[in-house]
């Protein structure tokens, strides 16, 4: 996020500064962390707030049916998502940029589970909305990972990706 809220939000700051301990190895005290904000959200919370930490979640689970249940959450958040809440968080992001990542995250959830059908539907949404990414290297990133799972699925590959989302090893 390049652009600064236009007020501090501390829900936010919290989700980031658990998925900085995640990636740097912590999963269970990062997925703790969430798991509190996650029930002090509530699941009528605030739709970014569960989107944001539903997504980030799931990235901390290596089981892919606990890391697909968080995945549908963040999709079925983004849902009710609105793009004034997400102008009013960051004004350089924009709610249909969020799509092709959270379809990404369930193609290769349904594909570790051997799901390929389902895997094949939602591989299939992402690049719909490919398009909506940014032309940067997070959107460049995103294509080449929409490439890689398109064929570990046409391979019915189960196998977890190197470059899965998950904490550095």
């Amino acid at each position: 996020m390049t652009t600064a809220p236009a007020s501090p939000d501390p829900t936010m700051e919290a989700i980031g500064q658990a998925v900085i301990e995640g990636r740097s190895g912590d999963t269970v005290s990062a997925r703790q962390k969430l798991l509190k904000l996650w029930s002090a959200i509530g699941v009528t919370g605030d739709p970014l707030h569960r989107c944001s930490l539903a997504h980030y979640l799931a990235d901390l689970y290596e089981d892919p049916a606990q890391a697909l249940a968080w995945d549908i959450r963040a999709l079925d958040a983004a849902d009710a998502v609105t793009e004034q809440r997400v102008q009013e968080h960051d004004a350089s992001l924009h709610i249909a940029g969020f799509y092709p990542s959270l379809h990404l995250n369930l193609a290769d959830n349904y594909r570790r589970l051997g799901s390929f059908d389902a895997a094949a539907e939602h591989i299939n949404t992402a690049k719909e909305h490919a398009p909506n990414l940014p032309p940067d290297p997070y959107g460049a990133f995103l294509r080449t990972t929409l490439d890689e799972v398109t064929e570990a699925i046409c391979q019915r590959d189960i196998t977890k990706r190197p470059s899965a989302p998950g904490p550095i090893t």
